[in-house]
């Protein structure tokens, strides 16, 4: 591999020491945008075309394997992660360490999604089930931790400029966040639901469906392949590059050393403990939203109505956090990383129960949904930079970087936690007795929904307030 990726075609193009406006824009901006748009549909609408195209939450015919296979999977995932958490410790080329492994998560990502949704409509459920936890695993355990613990690595081994780093922090963050934004809750709802989820006669026509989404994740694949190759072509690895220049960097730092270091730091437990919590409310949230959308609020009684709500519901909630991208680090410049995290995560928790006055008060849901966004804001583009300085702190007291296992277990949870918020939901829709095919769903299944939409959340914002209180590393690193 060493010798593949030396080849002047694969260089970077960015040739100055210092992050420019090229870098900034294409390589953690607008490359990161379009290779993450694919993963924020699948986050909010793989559990609903499982569910409503191909039937997986119909016990009779799939038992408990919706809710047991994201579960399991997630085992997949962190050794995926760690795997390839460990080959960016190890790997040492002209391109750096984690860039190696952006590109060739380009075509790996194209072809699992393709695989995912070639998946027979109809037919033996033991073949089905097989293809499912086969293509599922590809993406999410394989093709996904090539991608993610790599673009995630980025920020950290970008530069050792502070103001820098946060800035692309921000940028990248921003990305994610304009992916779920534009993707997930806007252009799918308002321009895609009735293609995606076709009705006829009042019921969901699956055969048109299952059609239609195919065609759909074809033209992903093409848009996620340019997104990721923009971030390879447009990113460079400066901290790699001055580890490279010392004969040191070239003994890899054995994993258990590693390991010990890192799990003996209450500062590294922190803000991985954050991540997970964050995530997994984050992830119950949007994976919910569809269902939610389509039979909790008044008036809403088919997929157009729905997805209409759904895009305004998510353009409105969205709309803080994207105009936030333009104060977050101000802010967090003036009250420090930390601070401004916890300030804000106290915001979203008073604001969301606004939420709970009339759940199926749409004008309300939307006013709880927008202060929780105006909260989360620090929580959204910071914390990758205070991941940053957790990494250097532990650079400072041990002497060595743990990049690629913190990234790795980074990757791991922020993949992982998909599969475990889609196997909650799908075990609750399950237990509560959702069918997709009533014009009504029950009293169970609507309580289910406002714990899943409104409620995992808040629970999780509430937990971290507290956690984040004692994530004080920055003053740390002021004082040494």
């Amino acid at each position: 591999m060493k010798q593949f990726f030396n080849q002047a075609i694969l260089d970077s193009r960015i040739k100055k020491d210092t992050v420019g406006l090229v870098e900034k824009s294409l390589g953690y901006f607008v490359g990161p945008f379009l290779a993450l748009i694919s993963n924020a549909i699948l986050a909010s609408y793989l559990n609903r075309y499982y569910s409503d195209v191909i039937g997986w939450t119909d016990s009779e015919k799939f038992g408990i394997f919706s809710a047991t296979l994201p579960i399991v999977s997630v085992i997949l995932v962190v050794i995926g992660n760690l795997v390839l958490g460990r080959l960016i410790d190890t790997t040492r080329t002209r391109q750096g360490k984690a860039r190696p492994y952006l590109f060739l998560s380009a075509f790996l990502v194209a072809l699992s999604l393709l695989v995912m949704f070639t998946l027979p409509l109809e037919g033996n459920p033991i073949v089905q089930m097989l293809w499912i936890a086969l293509s599922y695993n590809f993406y999410y355990a394989v093709a996904y931790p090539f991608f993610y613990t790599s673009h995630s690595s980025m920020v950290s081994l970008s530069t050792r400029d502070s103001n820098s780093r946060g800035l692309l922090a921000t940028l990248s963050n921003a990305a994610g966040v304009a992916a779920v934004g534009l993707g997930a809750s806007i252009l799918v709802p308002i321009f895609l639901q009735n293609i995606l989820f076709v009705e006829h006669d009042g019921s969901l026509d699956r055969l048109a469906s299952y059609q239609n989404w195919r065609w759909a994740i074809g033209i992903l694949c093409l848009i996620t392949l340019v997104g990721i190759l923009l971030e390879y072509y447009f990113t460079r690895e400066r901290v790699t590059e001055e580890e490279n220049q010392l004969a040191s960097s070239e003994k890899s730092i054995p994993l258990m050393q590693q390991l010990k270091v890192c799990l003996s730091n209450k500062y590294w437990w922190l803000i991985i403990l954050y991540f997970l919590l964050f995530q997994l409310g984050g992830l119950i949230k949007n994976g919910s939203m569809s269902y939610y959308s389509r039979w909790m609020f008044e008036g809403v009684t088919t997929e157009a109505a729905a997805g209409s709500a759904m895009g305004m519901l998510g353009f409105i909630g969205g709309l803080p956090t994207a105009l936030g991208m333009v104060v977050a680090w101000p802010i967090a410049n003036k009250l420090g990383k930390q601070k401004a995290i916890v300030l804000g995560l106290i915001i979203s928790v008073l604001g969301g129960l606004v939420s709970f006055i009339d759940v199926h008060n749409f004008v309300i849901v939307c006013v709880g949904v927008v202060l929780k966004g105006i909260g989360s804001i620090p929580a959204m583009y910071v914390t990758l930079a205070l991941l940053s300085d957790v990494l250097d702190y532990l650079e400072l007291k041990n002497g060595f970087r743990s990049d690629g296992l913190t990234m790795s277990v980074y990757g791991a949870i922020m993949v992982g936690m998909s599969g475990i918020g889609n196997g909650i939901i799908n075990s609750l829709l399950s237990s509560a007795g959702y069918d997709p095919s009533l014009t009504a769903q029950s009293d169970m299944v609507s309580s289910m929904l406002v714990f899943c939409y409104l409620g995992a959340e808040l629970i999780c914002y509430a937990i971290l307030v507290v956690l984040v209180s004692f994530l004080t590393v920055e003053k740390k690193l002021k004082n040494s």
